[in-house]
């Protein structure tokens, strides 16, 4: 499956203007009750702000020309209580929709981090960590702006227009089909226009994550720019994509801004016929100037809202291309799917077989070819070979973080997707090269994903990690449990992110232990402490460990050489040796 979102076929994510206001409503069909109260307060608002112009012109008409001043000020009243009237419903449907923006927002939020979490790793090798920020947060800022702010103005427009326009016509019918003619042009300029617009806004939010991911990259190797001195490097690579952004913003800003001049302008032709032929009407006896005033309220009422249509129509269509870059995360499913295993029990399987596997990753080329091998309980396994040879990639399927495009891997005589997530967990841990770190404290680390000793007290985990004789391992921290680890371990060194990952490993006490130079950047003496725990570890543990150290290696049961794609039985630890040192394979 093809998980890069820059790469998807348009046709997967892309919404029509309608059908992307379709699937936009159905984010909110949890909000119906509350968006019900909000259309109905706007139709209130509208209402009475649609019948201000006709007492307007009937006042003008029955008691200013007639000079009957009592009937003015009563009048008045009315038009004055109505306002007000208006000013309340308008003032409630802001706050109801103010919520509920914010409430679509937060769940959107939790809808697309738990997608991603859902994701299999291939997913994240394939996508930048600053772009799918930048989808959670400024993408879905959009929206929650379209639904708390434009959605009940584009409604209220809306009525407002229609009601205005009934008014124009039944008034006068000739002098409103004349009115309505211009914004008859304006619809099929907006129609016409709306997918260029559309496709501006979504390259500036893509340019947006480009920029996002390009920041989060430097940031995060800011050392290795500093110790290589390549702060021109990064600085260009930061003026390209800031150049990019500035470039799309521009042709966004644009787009978006070329409906407000055209609105206008034929709102104001619009305007200047009512008023010449309402002139006109009115020297011909068929016309009061009372009901031309109320006319071109109407008019007014009934292009004002089109011009404002103008900014919420483009409102709609950035809300509408981040809705489609959401859409793309949404629309993802994990394909290391569970199955069901249906071959029959042996009797003493070995832990993990491989059977004829072939593996490649997304668009590359094949790594692993057609390789099987075996590994029994209890035993310790070596895997070596020259770098790029395929060990990590091995040890990776093992896992089960990638699902091999051909063969089958056995974990205890069961294919090993038939395993759940929390049971492969609880059966396979693994250290990696570079282990990660959450911000909290080195107990939090070492206890995530193991709720076995989640409601322990300091004192009893201790106990716990003495019984593994891991509470050595703590002498590294000057605050032992309770040390805080900052910004994802930043502030520790690589060894001792390696001996918080070993301890998060071992308690959780798995059936099959992976090691990917899990000893690569610690001291000898403490490799010789971590020798003794895993020699502490059950009986019944399997052991792989992934080195270029040769004395990791020395006392394997079983060593296999990893190279070019295929696993062999290495033989001896002379044999091992000498094929590493000279880099071949065995035939």
């Amino acid at each position: 499956m093809n998980y890069n979102l820059n790469s998807l076929p348009a046709n997967e994510v892309k919404h029509s203007t309608w059908g992307g206001l379709k699937s936009l409503l159905k984010l909110v069909e949890q909000e119906r009750t509350t968006i019900v109260v909000a259309v109905c307060a706007i139709l209130l608002n509208s209402t009475l702000n649609l019948l201000g112009p006709f007492l307007i012109g009937m006042t003008i008409d029955k008691y200013i020309q007639t000079k009957q001043y009592h009937g003015v000020l009563v009048f008045s009243g009315i038009l004055f209580a109505m306002y007000s009237v208006a000013f309340v419903s308008s003032y409630f449907q802001t706050n109801l929709m103010g919520g509920v923006g914010q409430r679509i927002i937060f769940e959107l939020r939790n809808s697309i981090f738990n997608k991603i979490q859902q994701l299999p790793v291939a997913f994240f090798n394939e996508n930048k960590a600053g772009d799918l920020i930048s989808r959670v947060n400024n993408d879905t800022d959009k929206l929650s702006q379209f639904f708390s702010q434009s959605l009940m103005q584009f409604i209220g427009s809306i009525v407002t227009m229609i009601g205005a326009g009934i008014f124009l016509l039944v008034i006068n019918i000739e002098l409103g089909i004349a009115t309505l003619v211009p914004a008859l042009i304006i619809l099929i300029f907006t129609r016409g226009i709306s997918p260029w617009v559309k496709s501006r806004n979504a390259l500036n939010l893509k340019s947006t994550g480009s920029m996002s991911a390009e920041i989060q990259e430097s940031l995060n190797n800011f050392k290795v720019i500093i110790a290589f001195n390549r702060r021109d490097y990064f600085k260009k690579r930061f003026d390209i994509a800031n150049k990019e952004n500035y470039r799309t913003a521009i042709g966004a800003g644009l787009a978006n801004n070329i409906f407000l001049p055209v609105f206008g302008l034929f709102s104001s032709i619009a305007q200047l016929t009512v008023l010449s032929f309402g002139i006109y009407l009115i020297t011909q006896g068929d016309f009061s100037v009372g009901l031309l005033v109320s006319y071109l309220s109407y008019a007014t009422n009934f292009y004002n809202p089109l011009r404002q249509l103008a900014s919420l129509w483009t409102s709609f269509q950035v809300a509408l291309a981040g809705w489609d870059r959401i859409s793309q995360i949404l629309s993802l499913s994990n394909n290391l799917v569970t199955v069901f295993d249906h071959s029959a029990e042996e009797e003493n399987p070995p832990l993990m077989e491989f059977r004829n596997v072939h593996f490649g990753y997304q668009g590359g080329f094949e790594i692993l070819h057609n390789i099987s091998f075996s590994m029994q309980k209890g035993k310790t396994y070596a895997l070596v070979g020259p770098t790029g040879g395929g060990k990590t990639t091995t040890a990776s399927v093992m896992a089960r973080l990638y699902d091999p495009l051909q063969g089958t891997v056995l974990l205890k005589g069961r294919d090993i997707r038939s395993y759940s997530d929390q049971e492969r967990a609880e059966k396979i841990g693994f250290i990696l090269q570079e282990p990660f770190l959450f911000s909290g404290t080195v107990r939090e680390n070492i206890l995530y994903s193991n709720s076995r000793y989640h409601h322990f007290t300091n004192q009893q985990l201790m106990e716990v990690l003495e019984e593994a004789k891991l509470e050595a391992l703590l002498h590294t921290f000057d605050q032992g449990l309770e040390s805080p680890v900052e910004s994802g371990g930043e502030s520790l060194s690589i060894g001792q992110k390696q001996l918080i990952a070993f301890m998060r490993a071992v308690l959780r006490k798995p059936e099959l232990l992976i090691l990917d130079e899990a000893t690569a950047n610690i001291d000898t003496i403490t490799e010789k402490l971590l020798g003794q725990i895993l020699d502490n570890l059950p009986e019944e543990t399997t052991l792989v460990v992934i080195a270029h150290r040769l004395n990791t290696i020395e006392n394997a049961d079983d060593i296999y050489f990893i190279n070019s794609g295929e696993v062999t039985p290495a033989g001896s630890f002379k044999e091992a040796v000498d094929k590493l040192m000279n880099g071949k394979r065995l035939s």
